[in-house]
């Protein structure tokens, strides 16, 4: 799975979530929450999207680690590789 395809899945997530925000022009570096209206309850959202729909933990330790869209496949990368690995 590719970084764009990790990013697309987020941006999906967060049109579920949240589908009144224009996802079109989100700019990878910026902080999620600097460029939309998401608020905790949306990231919580988020996070257990990422679990029901992909298998993915995100530890409340590791939250900040999904800022950004850059920072998101940075920190997704690995865990779903160890998925398709273990498929």
């Amino acid at each position: 799975m590719t970084r764009d395809d990790i990013q697309s899945i987020v941006l999906n997530i967060i049109a579920e979530i949240a589908p009144d925000e224009d996802l079109s022009d989100v700019a990878p570096n910026v902080r999620l929450r600097d460029q939309l209206d998401l608020d905790s309850m949306d990231f919580l959202d988020i996070v257990m999207e990422l679990r029901k729909q992909h298998g993915i933990e995100v530890p409340e330790s590791d939250y900040q680690e999904l800022a950004s869209l850059d920072s998101c496949a940075n920190y997704l990368e690995p865990k779903f590789a160890a998925l398709q690995g273990s498929n």
